[in-house]
């Protein structure tokens, strides 16, 4: 369809293909590390609430904070799909997420979420991944 718009010099709707595509592509590296967030955080989660960790734990959190830097590094034009106070926000709402399921996973699942986060500093576990993920 580009190569259409091109070929028939029909430039601008060329670029609303190619800006709908780098947007579709920016969303999908989002969701991402999104997804490797929740990783992270619960295993932190599960660390200070426990006050304890696995190498499982410990190899989750490499694994998360690796997955996250590689995906959000633009590699061929530089810098990054989130700046630092986009992965704050997505941490911030990857939080939610990772405590309902850690509820589920920290002393065999004995406490609600509401109850397990009197056990820990939510904004002290968010500063720690940011610092993980450092830009």
């Amino acid at each position: 369809m580009i190569r259409q718009y091109i070929q028939e010099q029909r430039y601008d709707e060329a670029l609303e293909l190619v800006d709908e595509l780098e947007e579709m592509s920016k969303e999908d590296k989002l969701n991402k590390i999104y997804s490797y967030a929740v990783i992270l955080l619960l295993h932190l989660i599960k660390q200070t609430a426990e006050n304890r960790s696995t190498r499982s734990w410990e190899f989750s959190i490499y694994n998360s904070t690796k997955k996250i830097k590689l995906t959000n590094n633009r590699s061929k034009s530089g810098g990054y799909y989130a700046n630092e106070d986009e992965l704050r926000e997505i941490l911030n709402d990857a939080f939610d997420t990772a405590i309902k399921r850690a509820a589920l996973e920290a002393f065999e699942g004995q406490y609600k979420e509401d109850e397990l986060i009197l056990k820990i500093q939510p904004e002290e576990i968010k500063a720690q991944a940011l610092s993980l993920i450092n830009l």
